[in-house]
């Protein structure tokens, strides 16, 4: 049984999430008045499980994600490690809590020191935190973690800089550095958004490598639910719009059945190699392609401008909350809600 495997039994048995978020809001002081950049968000995360939050540009996943990493305090809300509200932890838990919890960044050559080799940057966090006793032993354990990185090998790699890497090289440093100090979650925002498509898929097998082999959990971020598809499959998705989770539910109900009109819109944009398949795509086109301010949202369900499926007086009035339309598969829509999760068009079935 691999880790992963072992970790998923665990919580099977009744094991609590190893991260919650609970109603985590994040408001933002700005000329233009208060922002919410972030709206009452639950999200769980369980140890060796992967979470993927999807959305467009602007709708909140980074600022949740550092409200996960304990590097932005909510305005409201609790976020949660093992069961303890983490800003309420004392001064040495919180470090072993940002020790579990690691980020892995979406410009692999801005979050690397240029002036620090590849040796360098990954014995500092071992030597300081005394994951290894001296630097023999970090240098050893440094070729360790770039073979596990698939950098190999890991000798040719050690005294060079980051400008002297590719793209993909980077990020798998930027990886390995995630790993110096065992962690049990991993997140990833935007990781393999920067790199040649051929070179995101060496990228996402080798995180779903040491997914398995560490059961670590990863909170994955991404615009595209094609790359969620592939790298979180036996997972869970949350959907993301304007600071709101509108979608959540295991990823292959997302992928293959979604019932909120957002998701189905992020659906749609994916391309379509099959020319006759693309034809019967954007049946359910938007309405408006604008994105409304986070400044001035409209009233109701902030999507409504955007929406297909827009009825004036119902979705226009009251914000939509999550609620359960097909087992495990929460929306918020009035008019999914309303008329059942297959309202709008029909499906495919989830594979």
């Amino acid at each position: 049984m691999t880790a992963t495997e072992t970790a998923r039994a665990g919580t099977a048995e009744g094991r609590q999430p190893l991260m919650t978020l609970d109603g985590v809001s994040q408001v933002f002081d700005t000329k233009a008045g208060p922002i919410r950049a972030v709206d009452h968000v639950d999200l769980s995360i369980n140890p060796g499980e992967v979470l993927c939050l999807v959305g467009e540009s602007g709708s909140g996943k980074t600022t949740a994600a550092r409200m996960a990493a304990g590097l932005a305090r909510p305005s409201d809300g609790k976020v949660a490690f093992d069961g303890t509200d983490i800003w309420s932890m004392k001064r040495n838990a919180f470090g072993t809590f940002r020790r579990s919890v690691q980020y892995v960044h979406q410009d692999p050559y801005a979050s690397l020191n240029p002036t620090r080799t590849i040796l360098q940057t990954l014995v500092a966090p071992l030597l300081k935190h005394g994951v290894v006793k001296g630097k023999k032993a970090a240098a050893e354990r440094a070729v360790e973690l770039l073979t596990k990185v698939d950098l190999t090998p890991a000798e040719n790699f050690l005294l060079k800089y980051p400008h002297q890497l590719s793209g993909g090289q980077r990020q798998r440093v930027a990886v390995a550095r995630a790993l110096t100090l065992d962690p049990k979650i991993i997140i990833a925002d935007e990781s393999t958004s920067m790199l040649d498509v051929s070179i995101r898929i060496s990228v996402l097998a080798m995180l779903g490598r040491l997914r398995d082999e560490l059961g670590v959990g990863f909170l994955f971020i991404t615009h595209d639910l094609a790359i969620a598809k592939y790298f979180g499959w036996h997972g869970k998705t949350a959907v993301m719009y304007l600071g709101r989770i509108v979608e959540f539910g295991p990823t292959p109900k997302i992928i293959n059945a979604p019932t909120h009109p957002y998701t189905r819109a992020l659906i749609d944009a994916i391309p379509e190699p099959d020319p006759d398949l693309t034809k019967t795509k954007g049946a359910g086109s938007l309405r408006s392609l604008e994105i409304p301010s986070l400044a001035h949202l409209p009233p109701g369900c902030a999507f409504h401008p955007r929406c297909p499926l827009f009825e004036d007086g119902l979705c226009d009035g009251a914000v939509p909350q999550l609620v359960e339309v097909r087992s495990g598969q929460s929306a918020a829509c009035h008019v999914v809600a309303r008329d059942g999760a297959d309202a709008g068009r029909p499906d495919q079935p989830v594979a």
